[in-house]
């Protein structure tokens, strides 16, 4: 079903167009119909499905549809100076994330006059206030920052229409879930309400509960799965040689754009220092960065400038660049909902990827706890040309048609333009 059969305007319909896609994905099938109708919406669908659009599509055609509700503030937008006001709010749990979604409102909406803002911590507030002064419609935020706005009286969240909940299960993990409450209760009851998440927990389920009416639940593919494109494979090997083995398949294989995945800011540094060091084009994500060194390493792995990028899983969901070959994990995730997160940076929008997870010893009872929060168990496999430094770790089983040894690494470029994908 191409965009055109959703009922949206003619200016985001040209805005759709102009990005080069032309067929929803599943996600979006489902999901758009829903929600321009007026339904409160519960999408779960794996990373990289394009729930973002499937939720942007909907709130730019509303919002450029109808007039604000309120009679004072219609008569204020009859001014060309006229202030507007904050019509929908998107709650994000990373900066990234945020700027990422405010990019694609920038895009979709070109053709439309809505404007949009993201506000995150990490910058001076000052710009975003100036920002909250001339006016927006749609205001991305992070909990943490959002709430200082509040605390301060610079944003009126009072006439907000649609709100939405952007990674719901990551938001609740990073512990946000009293500052999510707080928002909540300073929005107007009647309101649409929609939740997207690649996971939907307990938490999830009670918090969606309290906060929609009647919604609509839309679930694609199997949330604990990661997508079919993406092939994994786990190496057995001492942490004091996985920087080798790390070496080795960046020197002797097809990896043109390769995520790293390190537990910590400081094992993200060591590990991008040591690449630099061997000559390989790389830079650190995380949390330590700010903000301007963050958007500098994004555009610059996105451009091709740097063949590796190393972060934390703090990034993990923020990080949405196409042609991705591969995802490392470095460090096996103490969380088996990481890993699908994780992972999922590759094998985008019907591209093929490789996950490989690099398994310690000690780290045997995390990959034991992905392997169940799957529902598969997985062979380790060897490494063609890489000696094992340690004589008494087990030498893996041989995994026929599996191997990464006999199978030709996959470039991120086979990609289809069918389906806006923003995650």
């Amino acid at each position: 079903m191409p965009f055109t059969k959703f009922s949206l305007s003619d200016p985001l319909v040209q805005g759709i167009l102009a990005t080069g896609y032309t067929a929803p994905t599943e996600i979006q099938s489902k999901a758009i119909p829903a929600a321009v109708s007026g339904k409160d919406v519960i999408g779960c669908a794996q990373t990289g499905t394009g729930k973002t659009a499937a939720y942007v599509l909907p709130i730019l055609n509303r919002l450029s549809h109808e007039p604000p509700t309120d009679v004072e503030s219609q008569t204020r937008h009859g001014s060309k100076d006229a202030k507007k006001i904050v019509r929908s709010l998107i709650l994000t749990p990373t900066r990234e994330l945020a700027a990422q979604v405010e990019a694609s409102i920038r895009e979709y909406g070109r053709f439309t006059p809505l404007r949009a803002a993201a506000i995150y911590g990490g910058v001076s507030i000052k710009g975003q206030l100036a920002v909250l002064r001339r006016g927006v419609d749609i205001v991305i935020a992070t909990p943490g920052r959002l709430m200082d706005h509040m605390r301060q009286r610079t944003i009126d969240l009072t006439r907000v229409e649609v709100l939405v909940l952007d990674e719901a299960d990551r938001m609740l993990d990073m512990g946000f879930i009293l500052d999510v409450r707080k928002i909540i209760g300073a929005l107007p009851t009647e309101r649409q309400t929609m939740l997207f998440s690649a996971t939907i927990s307990p938490e999830v389920k009670a918090l969606s509960a309290g906060i929609m009416k009647n919604p609509e639940m839309i679930q694609i593919g199997v949330p604990r799965n990661p997508i079919e494109t993406i092939t994994q494979h786990f190496y057995p090997v001492y942490k004091t040689a996985k920087i080798d083995l790390l070496l080795h398949m960046l020197k002797n294989r097809q990896m043109t754009c390769v995520l790293v995945f390190s537990r910590t800011k400081h094992g993200a540094d060591k590990i991008h220092r040591k690449l630099e060091k061997a000559g390989i084009h790389a830079i650190a994500m995380h949390s330590g960065r700010s903000q301007s060194q963050r958007e500098r390493a994004m555009d610059g792995f996105r451009r091709g400038k740097y063949q590796v990028m190393v972060a934390t899983d703090i990034a993990a969901r923020g990080i949405d660049i196409d042609g991705i070959s591969h995802v490392i994990n470095y460090d096996v995730p103490a969380y088996a909902e990481d890993y699908i997160h994780r992972i999922g940076r590759t094998g985008r929008a019907a591209a093929t990827g490789d996950a490989i997870t690099f398994v310690a010893p000690d780290e045997q009872e995390n990959f034991r706890k992905i392997e169940k929060f799957i529902g598969k168990e997985f062979e380790f496999e060897s490494c063609e040309g890489f000696d094992w430094a340690a004589p008494d770790m087990p030498r893996p089983k041989p995994v026929e048609k599996k191997s990464l040894a006999s199978h030709r690494p996959r470039r991120g470029g086979g990609r289809r333009r069918s389906g806006i994908r923003r995650r």
